[in-house]
C-alpha cells in the first residue's frame, strides 16, 4: 500500500509539472514559413522573436477561457496535492482520500473543458502558416487530462491503511 501511495504521490507531482509547462510554454501548434518554423501557445507567437498572439475578436473570447481553465487546472491540482499530503497525516485509519479525490477530478474538468475549447477553436489556425500541427504542449496537456482522471479515481478508491 506504501508503494502504491509513494507511486500515486509521484505521478501527481509529474501532472502538476507537466501542467505548468503545457500552460506556460508557447508550442501548442507548430508550423512552418517561408522565414522558418514557428510556433502558437496560450500566450505568444514565435518565430524568431515572440509577439502578442493574434486573436480575432471573434476567438478573444474562447482563448480567455482556455488560458483561465489551465490556470484553474494548476491550482486544483497543486491544492489537491497539498490536501494529499494533509489527509496523509491526520486521516483515521480505513478512511478514503475523498477531499483529494474530488478535487483532483476538479482538476480534470478544468482540463478537459480548456484543452477542448482549444481544440474546437485553434486547431490547425495559424494564419500564413503552413504544414501545421499541434506541439508538444497540446499533447502534454491531454496527458494530463488521463493522468488526473487516473489519479483522482484512484484517490476516492484508496484508503489509509
Amino acid at each position: 500500500m506504501l508503494v502504491l501511495l509513494a507511486g500515486i504521490f509521484v505521478v501527481h507531482i509529474a501532472t502538476v509539472i507537466m501542467l505548468f509547462v503545457s500552460t506556460i510554454a508557447n508550442v501548442w501548434m507548430v508550423g512552418s514559413s517561408n522565414v522558418g518554423m514557428a510556433s502558437s501557445g496560450l500566450w505568444l507567437l514565435c518565430n524568431k522573436t515572440c509577439e502578442q498572439l493574434p486573436v480575432s475578436r471573434y476567438d478573444d473570447a474562447s482563448l480567455k477561457a482556455v488560458q483561465a481553465f489551465m490556470i484553474l487546472s494548476i491550482i486544483f491540482s497543486v491544492v489537491a496535492l497539498v490536501m494529499f499530503i494533509v489527509q496523509l497525516f491526520t486521516l483515521e485509519k480505513g478512511k478514503r482520500f475523498y477531499i483529494t479525490g474530488a478535487i483532483m477530478l476538479v482538476c480534470w474538468m478544468c482540463i478537459l473543458i480548456g484543452v477542448s475549447i482549444y481544440t474546437a477553436r485553434f486547431t490547425g489556425r495559424m494564419p500564413g502558416f503552413t504544414n501545421s500541427h499541434h506541439g508538444y504542449c497540446f499533447i502534454l496537456a491531454w496527458i494530463c487530462f488521463c493522468f488526473s482522471f487516473i489519479i483522482g479515481i484512484l484517490y476516492l478508491v484508496l484508503r489509509k491503511k
